[in-house]
C-alpha cells in the first residue's frame, strides 16, 4: 500500500522555453516558500549555477531543488528545454507525476517545448499551466492558453490532462492568481495548485527495491552520485544492492551515503522510501539509466 510519508511528497517537472521565466519562478517558489533566512538567497538566478548556464540563459543539466510548503514537500525537477538531449527529457520526466508547464503571456507557447510536452502526456503526468510574464504590457493570457489548449488536443492528450488549471503569474514581480487581472503580493496559488492537482506518489515502500537512476553527478571525494526516484521499497545507508545496467549485467554493491534534495542542497538521509528522490553514493559502476 502507498506509504503514509510519500502522501506529504510532490514530484513536478518545470517545462519551460528558453526565457520564459523558468529560472525566475523557482527563485521565487525558492524565496516565498519561508524555508530560507532572507539573505540565504543571493542573485536573481538560483537554478542556472553553471557559468555557461547563466551565460546563454538556459538549463542544460536537469537541476533538482526540494521545498516545503506547510508540510508537503515538493521535489522541482528541472528539464532539458531542448530536443537535442531527448533521453535525458524522458529519463527526467520518469521522475514526476505532474508538470508545470510554463509559457509566456505574449509568445505563448513555443516549438521548442512541443517536445518535452509530448513526452510529458505520453507518460501521463498531470499538467498544470503557468502563463508567466502576466505584467507585459502585450499579454494576451486568454489567447495564449486557447493556443495552450490547442497544443494539447494536438499532441493526444487525455481529458484529464485536458481540464488543466491555469495560473497567471509575474516571476520577476513574485506574485500568481487565477485571474490575469489580479496582482497578489504572492504565489501562494502556484503552491495550492500543486499539492491539489499533482497527484501524490502511489509506490509501496514496503515492496522490493526498485530504484532508477535519471542523471549521474560527479564528486572528488566520492566519485560517481547516482541521482534518481525510489519507485518500489525502501533504500537504506550501507545496504548492499544489485546495480543492474542497462545491457542486463548485474554488480553487487554497498550503498554509501544517501542525500535527499533540500532547498538547493541536499541533506543527509538514513534511508529513503519509494516515492521520494535521491543522490545515492557508493555504487562505483552506476550510471544513467540503470535500477537499484
Amino acid at each position: 500500500m502507498p506509504d503514509q510519508r510519500s502522501a506529504q511528497i510532490r514530484n513536478v517537472a518545470i517545462i519551460a522555453h528558453v526565457d520564459h521565466g523558468k529560472t525566475t519562478l523557482v527563485d521565487q517558489m525558492l524565496r516565498q516558500c519561508g524555508q530560507f533566512r532572507s539573505g540565504q538567497l543571493k542573485g536573481e538566478r538560483i537554478l542556472d549555477s553553471n557559468d555557461l548556464e547563466r551565460e546563454r540563459g538556459i538549463t542544460i543539466l536537469a537541476k533538482n531543488v526540494a521545498i516545503r510548503y506547510h508540510d508537503i514537500k515538493i521535489n522541482i525537477i528541472d528539464t532539458p528545454g531542448h530536443a537535442d538531449f531527448g533521453g535525458e527529457v524522458e529519463r527526467v520526466l520518469k521522475m514526476a507525476d505532474g508538470c508545470l508547464l510554463l509559457v509566456d503571456a505574449f509568445e505563448g507557447p513555443m516549438p521548442q517545448t512541443k517536445f518535452v510536452l509530448k513526452k510529458a502526456i505520453e507518460i501521463g503526468l498531470r499538467p498544470i499551466v503557468v502563463v508567466n510574464k502576466i505584467d507585459r504590457s502585450d499579454a494576451r493570457p486568454y489567447d495564449v492558453v486557447d493556443e495552450v489548449l490547442d497544443l494539447f488536443i494536438e499532441l493526444g492528450a487525455d481529458e484529464k490532462a485536458l481540464e488543466f488549471p491555469v495560473i497567471y503569474s509575474s516571476a520577476t514581480l513574485g506574485y500568481a492568481s487565477l485571474d490575469p487581472d489580479e496582482k497578489p503580493d504572492n504565489i501562494q496559488v502556484l503552491f495550492d495548485a500543486i499539492v491539489r492537482h499533482v497527484p501524490r506518489p502511489t509506490n509501496d515502500a514496503t515492496a522490493p527495491l526498485q530504484m532508477l537512476i535519471t542523471t549521474i553527478d560527479y564528486s572528488d571525494y566520492v566519485g560517481r552520485i547516482g541521482i534518481g526516484r525510489v519507485f518500489a521499497g525502501t533504500i537504506h545507508e550501507s545496504e548492499r544492492v544489485t546495480v543492474i545496467h542497462r545491457d542486463g549485467t548485474q554488480a553487487k554493491e554497498k550503498v554509501g551515503e544517501l542525500h535527499i534534495f533540500d532547498g538547493l542542497g541536499r541533506a543527509r538521509a538514513e534511508s529513503v522510501e519509494a516515492g521520494d528522490i535521491c543522490a545515492v553514493v557508493g555504487l562505483e559502476s552506476v550510471d544513467i539509466g540503470n535500477t537499484i
